[in-house]
């Protein structure tokens, strides 16, 4: 092989991002330096509207009860600093999201309320310094589909490229194990709610299990959640498990659910990408959940660069709120409960492949930038209109220094149709737990539990 193609040959593997070896030594050095152990700016901004970072929220407010899985809110008595409405959303265009603003374009009383910026992430320190290894010896594999070389960590605090970034977002830190009770509630177009679902779920992730000393291997569980429902009466007593691998490329995503009308449990391989989440009235697909999760081979992912955004951050107001009534207001979520701050976001936009499937030409994605959630995202249909918005309401657990953002919103701009998913107020909040024991992630478990 000539010069020529060696040169046109390693092109065209960067280009297919067939391996993507992490960042070098000398780079490696911004973490923990100018940039925080997992990669965002630790500086302020330049008018201060974002403040620098000092290690997030760790010192509960005074309400916190030890113990307690209700997290009060530690800024309560403040303002917002600006409140948009449709009259004068120009002046924050370059901060909204396509989203945001065809929310405000839509529904004349819809409204974001600013307030003041807090950085609230904390992380353990375990996670912060694998993190930090991780930055040297973990890379992508199999076009960015799949990662190898990383341990109980961020696996890319310094991305080159959009899988890497979404990498770090199905990777990010929401505790080993950690369970809550819910709601999901869908309010149609002539604003009318009506419970979707309640029930309970339990989210284990694997990765981050302090046991595990060696690199994910291809075929290692990262991810694995179950859910018992107990309402509607038509649900009840259904269960449902998913189960996701390093590379799922090497071991698709495996998924079952428990039906108590045939009391079997049946596999269910169609609980993964654009199939539509019957538990949000078909205004959101299954890997819209936590703005999306599964397997990445039906896009390619683009890193954009990163900008100042407003989300919803430190929404604590919602995530605690009692009466899922005062929540679900015609059109929009009560815009009282929602509180919307200032925060330097990663942008990632998702181009479907040629000759793949997805009811979603487009999307792009707000990667918050101290915990690589993503917090918001626009979704796009085969016409390249704005199809569909979301939006994850991030509110730190700060006595276990846990980012969550569970409870999501989910708008139809076609339909008018919107749900809120993982509506915790009613029932408490996040319990973090120690990992349920190998054999209740069997399908004979989800069958036990199951029957009603």
């Amino acid at each position: 092989m000539n010069i020529t193609q060696t040169l046109l040959a390693g092109a065209l593997l960067a280009a297919l991002g067939t391996a993507h070896a992490g960042v070098g030594a000398d780079e490696a050095k911004k973490l923990g330096t100018n940039l925080t152990r997992i990669g965002a700016e630790k500086s302020a901004n330049a008018d201060g509207t974002i403040p620098a970072y000092t290690g997030g929220l760790t010192t509960p407010p005074a309400a916190f009860k030890a113990g307690s899985s209700v997290r009060p809110d530690p800024f309560a008595s403040e303002k917002p600093r600006a409140v948009i409405t449709a009259a004068n959303m120009a002046k924050y265009e370059g901060q909204l999201t396509a989203g945001a603003k065809a929310l405000l374009k839509k529904y004349p009383k819809y409204r974001i309320d600013v307030y003041p910026t807090h950085r609230t992430v904390a992380l353990p320190e375990r996670v912060l310094d694998n993190t930090v290894a991780n930055a040297t010896r973990a890379s992508t594999k199999d076009g960015g589909l799949g990662i190898t070389g990383a341990i109980g960590g961020y696996p890319f605090p310094i991305p080159k490229t959009g899988f890497e970034a979404m990498w770090n977002h199905l990777l990010r830190y929401v505790g080993v194990a950690s369970n809550f009770k819910y709601d999901n509630w869908n309010v149609d177009a002539s604003g009318k709610p009506a419970l979707a679902t309640s029930g309970k779920l339990f989210v284990e992730y694997p990765y981050y299990d302090p046991a595990n000393t060696k690199p994910a291997e291809e075929t290692d569980v990262y991810f694995r959640t179950k859910i018992f429902y107990n309402a509607p009466a038509r649900r009840a007593g259904e269960a449902l498990m998913a189960v996701d691998v390093v590379n799922p490329l090497k071991r698709p995503r495996r998924a079952w659910l428990y039906l108590p009308g045939q009391r079997r449990v049946k596999l269910a391989p169609d609980i993964s990408y654009d199939t539509p989440n019957p538990g949000t009235a078909g205004s959101a697909t299954y890997d819209d959940s936590w703005i999306f999760n599964g397997a990445m081979d039906r896009y390619d992912f683009k890193l954009v660069g990163k900008k100042e955004m407003l989300v919803p951050y430190n929404t604590y107001k919602l995530t605690t709120h009692k009466k899922a009534a005062e929540v679900t207001t015609p059109n929009f979520i009560n815009p009282d409960l929602v509180r919307w701050e200032l925060h330097r976001v990663w942008v990632v936009e998702a181009a479907l492949k040629p000759g793949k499937r997805h009811i979603y030409a487009k999307r792009t994605f707000y990667l918050d930038e101290d915990s690589w959630t993503a917090l918001a995202a626009d979704q796009y249909d085969a016409k390249g209109r704005l199809y569909r918005a979301s939006f994850a309401h991030m509110s730190p657990s700060y006595d276990a220094r846990t980012p969550n953002a569970e409870t999501q919103a989910f708008y139809d701009l076609t339909s008018g149709v919107y749900n809120v998913s993982f509506l915790m107020g009613p029932h408490g909040g996040v319990t973090y737990t120690n990992p349920l024991p190998a054999n209740q992630w069997s399908p004979d478990a989800l069958a036990g539990a199951g029957i009603r």
